[in-house]
């Protein structure tokens, strides 16, 4: 899952950066609303976060434009702002959800499930696929009951694939999700994140299949 985090703050970007990274969501951020702008045009997020008081594009007038653009992503405006008709404007322009700060990061990552699952128009918060249970309370995963070990990056991919199952995927897309623009991901490194995958779910009667041309697709192999 991959999130754009728009703050001007950059000793508060950096610092959600890496909480959030460590809570294995690939992370890319912008410190002015232009760049955010810019990059929301080339890359697809999971979510945004989004301070107000940015320079260059304020962040009322980035989400109005993203709305206007049609996307949907889902955006939690982060601001010191608390009042009652701060949040009801946020709210109304088009924002799902609405943060004061300082607030805690564990707080921040269930608005984030929330969103994402609101999103995807999910009830429960659990996906079956096969034996293979994904937990979107705690985005851990499941095989036979027994939680599945996995590195952030390994993790990102399968939550990709989970949250798309039934749906082919391409390894383009598949990359973009996992990766920022300030990683450097080898261009086969999706291969190789599969491949493990498959060791993994060995036991499991779930399968990632690759469609030749196409991408891959997780499965119930039974």
């Amino acid at each position: 899952m991959k999130i754009l985090i728009v703050e001007d703050n950059k000793e508060l970007a950096d610092w959600l950066g890496k909480a959030l990274r460590q809570a294995q969501y690939a992370v890319d951020i912008a410190f002015d609303g232009e760049d955010a702008e810019l990059m929301l045009k080339v890359a697809s997020y999971s979510v945004v976060i989004l301070d107000l008081s940015l320079p260059k594009i304020d962040g009322m007038t980035l989400l109005k434009r993203i709305r206007q653009s049609g996307e949907k992503v889902p955006v939690i405006i982060l601001t010191a702002n608390a009042s009652l008709d701060g949040r009801v404007a946020g709210l109304d322009g088009g924002a799902d959800d609405y943060l004061a700060k300082p607030f805690e990061i564990a707080e921040l990552e269930a608005r984030i499930r929330a969103v994402v699952r609101r999103g995807q128009d999910r009830a429960a918060p659990e996906i079956m696929v096969g034996d293979l249970r994904f937990a979107g309370s705690t985005r851990q995963f499941f095989v036979g009951g027994e939680p599945l070990a996995l590195t952030p990056r390994e993790h990102a991919v399968l939550e990709y694939l989970v949250m798309k199952v039934g749906t082919t995927v391409s390894k383009a897309t598949l990359s973009e999700s996992v990766f920022g623009f300030d990683d450097e991901a080898d261009p086969t490194a999706i291969e190789i994140y599969v491949h493990r995958l498959r060791k993994k779910l060995e036991k499991s009667s779930a399968q990632i299949a690759t469609l030749r041309g196409l991408g891959y697709l997780l499965r119930d192999a039974q």
